[in-house]
């Protein structure tokens, strides 16, 4: 059982003896196992010739078995500390066999995937594997996997992966859009919104990352959605590239004091507005259509366009545009 710790069989059984026994000498050892006293003699010198055993000077030499702790413990961390050096070595090797296989083999790069439920496995099997972040684009009107049902980034969130979510302005005015997006945003989840997003896309810990071959969608190809798996590749990069150049431009969304509204203000305060006029403003520079807003916030769209203008009046702007800037001007963001 000690073999792995470099203590040859033979010597592991006389040595369990010696601390059994307390001390022995030679002929005790041959006396309590079949070896001959000469063999004997030679076991015991080799016990001590590596540490696990010491003798007296007087004859005949009694032995006795060091300490296992002083023994053995040193020689099994330096076996640790060898096999950790070569797992490390053995995972640095595999890396580079599936680099030198993916560049051979176009198969291991890219797996093209069919069909809805194929897709949806394939979303939740990357979230489950994920270790570190998750790199999403959110477009409206869902192919595979309808807002509110992806349990699976919850668990990812609760075990410490990374969400960083871009939504595209159409994707708040799908019905209970805005209620899911606060549920994840409450769990962790770090979310923007922009206009518009060229996409679908889905990357786990930029190691892999899923995203359509051919438009999907109501307004897509009617068939079933065909999607691309990639791996580690200049691709697979240049779609990291592209989900930071959305990100750094797009709007942070931030939940409200009372937790359960979207804002795009983290200070949850807009010193020349009131709070009502605070949350409406943010939404609207979010990209979030009329309609959207109005359901978040409980009112009619009409009530929703007056105040909009309402604000706008108040900061002389003739467009909607202008409204923002205006509101980031005068601190009102």
């Amino acid at each position: 059982m000690l073999e792995a710790a470099g203590i040859p069989p033979e010597l592991e059984a006389v040595y369990r003896l010696l601390v059994t026994a307390g001390g022995a000498t030679a002929e005790d050892i041959a006396r309590r196992t079949n070896l001959e006293t000469d063999t004997s003699a030679h076991v015991l010198e080799a016990l001590v010739g590596h540490g696990l055993a010491t003798h007296t000077d007087a004859t005949p030499r009694t032995f006795q078995a060091v300490s296992p702790d002083v023994a053995l413990l040193p020689r099994i961390k330096l076996t640790t500390d060898a096999l950790d050096t070569a797992r490390a070595e053995a995972g640095r090797l595999l890396e580079t066999y599936r680099e030198t296989a993916r560049r051979q083999d176009a198969g291991q790069l890219l797996e093209v995937v069919t069909g809805a439920e194929a897709l949806r496995q394939r979303l939740k099997q990357i979230q489950v594997n994920a270790r570190e972040e998750m790199l999403w684009f959110c477009r409206a009107q869902y192919v595979a996997m309808p807002s509110g049902t992806n349990t699976e980034e919850f668990d990812a969130l609760a075990r410490g992966v990374r969400y960083r979510v871009l939504y595209e302005k159409a994707f708040f005015d799908d019905e209970g859009a805005i209620d899911n997006v606060v549920a994840g945003v409450r769990a962790g989840e770090v979310a923007r919104s922009v206009p518009w997003l060229p996409l679908r896309l889905a990357i786990a810990d930029r190691s892999v990352g899923i995203f359509p071959l051919v438009p999907g969608g109501p307004h897509g190809s009617p068939g079933q959605p065909t999607t691309a798996l990639v791996r580690d590749s200049s691709l697979l990069d240049a779609l990291v590239a592209l989900f930071e150049s959305y990100w750094e431009n797009a709007v942070p969304l931030h939940l409200s004091a009372r937790g359960d509204e979207l804002t795009t203000d983290d200070t949850r305060s807009h010193p020349s507005l009131s709070p009502a006029e605070g949350q409406l403003l943010s939404l609207l520079v979010a990209g979030i259509a009329d309609k959207a807003i109005a359901s978040q916030l409980g009112l009619s769209r009409r009530t929703v366009q007056r105040r909009i203008q309402s604000l706008m009046t108040r900061a002389g702007a003739g467009t909607r545009m202008q409204l923002a800037w205006q509101a980031a001007r005068r601190g009102w963001l």
